[in-house]
């Protein structure tokens, strides 16, 4: 297939990892919260992780895209 359709699908996940972090901080804190009867505490606290993640997961994702950029200018 067409090399920008995968360089623009690999740019499309990077949303998608922010989402999925904080998606994933918030269902643990919410079902946490309902076990421990603590609500909404937990669900706060993990929401906040689940940003820290979603941040990181992005940061790695692009600095995958930026070598993988390197790497095709160099090889030019």
């Amino acid at each position: 297939m067409n090399k920008k359709f995968f360089k623009y699908l690999s740019l499309s996940t990077i949303g998608l990892h922010l989402v999925s972090g904080i998606v994933v901080g918030v269902l643990i804190g919410y079902y946490l919260d309902k076990f421990f009867n603590t609500s909404p505490l937990l669900t706060i606290i993990f929401f906040f992780f689940g940003v820290g993640a979603g941040f990181r997961n992005m940061y790695k994702d692009v600095q995958k895209y930026i070598a993988n950029e390197e790497k095709n200018i160099d090889e030019k």
